[in-house]
């Protein structure tokens, strides 16, 4: 591992060296440009960057910016999962990794120092999921809240899952229960990797302070979106969740799909890929302790919803 301060239990109290990991299609180089200026404004020692290029060529980027082009699109985990490896196996060359956006930006500089005072004051960290704010109106989606009482974005807050495109991650937590499920390729894969790090005794907060801005889009635009939404919901409780469990979270959320009356296409996908979720191999399984439940359970969000 990175040569680091440790706590009696062997974890990491203070963070000393900071990378950043972003995915790119090659097709936003403005914004990525953008992304990278605020990422070099940022208080604090540098930042090493490594942008993904992920079936796509990266395009220029400033001196001092590594780049990892794969030769085909492998989803949004299988990208940042390259760009962890860019960093040693599980990201070890470096303490913390941020995970941003390629169409974002950082509008203050003192983030990543925010984020390390914040790992430094507390071993138990695992994870940060940033504020996303629309950088023309500064308002925050409620779906962008990581959390069921969403109605106040500038509430931070413990929480048990994060947002991935505005996050920052201690690269402990990939060494101790590994990276993003590569299987999933778009949706839910933050999840996933929140549940087996709180499993491990880790915690996430979600941090009003720390600021991402992101134009406001609508996550439906995607081809893929609603096949996937469903086809990972039930991968995750699959691979995660207790066996009595898994039933009941499938079926509180194929309640809540029809209830909010999505379009037919949308349902003829969405019912495609809760079939696929069900018949395609999804990984290894994990079942989350039942201590785990009942800390997911204290936090406000029972893992059945």
């Amino acid at each position: 591992m990175s040569a680091m301060l440790h706590s009696p239990g062997g974890r990491p109290p203070y963070p000393r060296k900071v990378g950043a990991v972003i995915i790119t299609m090659g097709n936003r180089p403005d914004d990525l440009r953008a992304l990278l200026d605020s990422v070099a404004r940022q208080d604090g020692d540098p930042i090493e960057v490594v942008v993904v290029g992920n079936g796509a060529p990266v395009g220029d980027v400033p001196e001092g910016v590594r780049t990892v082009e794969l030769p085909e699109n492998l989803g949004i985990p299988g990208g940042r999962n390259a760009g962890i490896e860019a960093f040693g196996a599980h990201g070890k060359d470096v303490d913390v990794l941020l995970f941003l956006d390629d169409d974002g930006s950082l509008p203050n500089t003192d983030t990543a120092e925010l984020c390390r005072q914040a790992f430094a004051a507390d071993p138990k960290l695992g994870i940060i999921s940033f504020r996303i704010a629309d950088p023309d109106t500064g308002l925050t989606q409620r779906r962008h809240v990581p959390r069921l009482r969403a109605s106040d974005p500038m509430r931070s807050s413990r929480v048990t899952t994060f947002l991935g495109g505005a996050n920052a991650v201690r690269t402990e937590v990939f060494a101790e229960v590994g990276g993003l499920p590569d299987e999933f390729f778009y949706a839910h894969e933050e999840t996933d990797l929140a549940w087996r790090a709180l499993d491990a005794g880790w915690l996430i907060d979600y941090r009003s302070d720390m600021v991402l801005h992101h134009p406001t889009t609508p996550p439906s635009r995607h081809a893929v979106y609603h096949r996937m939404v469903a086809r990972n919901r039930v991968w995750l409780a699959r691979r995660n969740l207790p066996v009595p469990l898994v039933p009941v979270y499938v079926g509180v959320w194929l309640l809540l799909t029809l209830a909010r009356r999505p379009s037919v296409p949308a349902l003829k996908a969405w019912f495609g890929g809760f079939k696929e979720g069900w018949t395609a191999p999804c990984g290894p399984r994990r079942p989350m302790k039942w201590r785990t439940v009942w800390r997911l359970t204290r936090l406000g969000r029972p893992p059945v919803i």
